[in-house]
């Protein structure tokens, strides 16, 4: 691509996991995407590499075992999902969350008051989604003072191998629309959760590129923090991506592409 010969160099990968290193079927582990395990492998060998996700439902370990068991050789230290981050803030705030959340992260809640709430968590779009689960959560802020709904994201949609479906971000809005809450959303595209991936990294943003198949929320996300945001047309990628107001530093066909582009320019971009 133009200009990428004189590009500043890659010392940092944060890599989307959903439409990036897999297409996700309901209730099962999920197709990998072509050569996305070698691409995983040569970060692993070559650069430094950390998986910034979304992922609402499934606990770290769960996440990496999915890809393990896909042949992707992703190590659990190295995944970063919301629902740890969410339940370390509602710690350091002192919030009791009421949880509208997958069984699979409870865990980080443990200890965490959850008696008389004073503000929801929801992470929660697919098989334990319902009207009254969505309901209980809309009476509990309009009866409070400041209702505050912390989001794991703030997706529109996520594609699924059977198309897409709606996400986080549009309940997070019905929510609003009915409550007038305050929605905080832990998740990307919010620079307090790229920040994590900065951190996990140890790298300046301006060291590191984001690979997703979101253009808002991961590669427009990854620049407005100072980041490089490749786009990547797998996953939730759709041509009428390109008439989008961000422009990505690159766009590949597939994660490997994205790889082997900037490695064969010497980890330049």
């Amino acid at each position: 691509p133009k200009g990428m010969s004189n590009g500043r160099a890659v010392n940092g990968f944060l890599l989307d996991i959903t439409g990036v290193l897999y297409n996700s079927i309901y209730k099962s582990d999920g197709v990998a995407i072509a050569k996305s395990a070698e691409a995983v492998d040569f970060l692993y060998q070559h650069s430094k590499v950390k998986f910034l996700s979304n992922a609402k439902g499934n606990s770290n370990r769960n996440v990496a075992r999915r890809l393990q068991r896909l042949g992707i050789n992703v190590r659990e230290e190295d995944v970063i999902t919301p629902a740890p981050v969410v339940a370390q803030y509602c710690r350091e705030n002192k919030l009791r969350p009421h949880l509208f959340v997958r069984d699979d992260v409870l865990e980080y809640f443990d200890g965490i008051d959850t008696s008389s709430p004073n503000c929801v968590v929801m992470g929660e779009v697919e098989e334990g989604f319902s009207f009254d689960r969505i309901n209980r959560a809309f009476r509990i802020l309009i009866d409070m003072p400041k209702p505050l709904l912390i989001t794991m994201g703030n997706g529109k949609f996520f594609q699924r191998v059977d198309g897409p479906c709606i996400d986080v971000g549009a309940f997070a809005a019905a929510l609003k629309f009915s409550t007038n809450c305050e929605v905080l959303n832990i998740g990307k595209p919010s620079r307090f959760y790229f920040e994590q991936g900065m951190n996990a990294l140890g790298m300046k943003p301006e060291e590191i590129v984001m690979v997703g198949d979101d253009l808002m929320s991961d590669v427009g996300g990854a620049q407005t923090c100072g980041m490089r945001g490749i786009q990547v047309r797998t996953g939730k990628w759709r041509p009428d991506f390109e008439k989008m107001p961000v422009t990505p530093d690159l766009t590949a066909d597939c994660l490997y592409d994205a790889v082997k582009l900037i490695a064969d320019n010497g980890f330049r971009l």
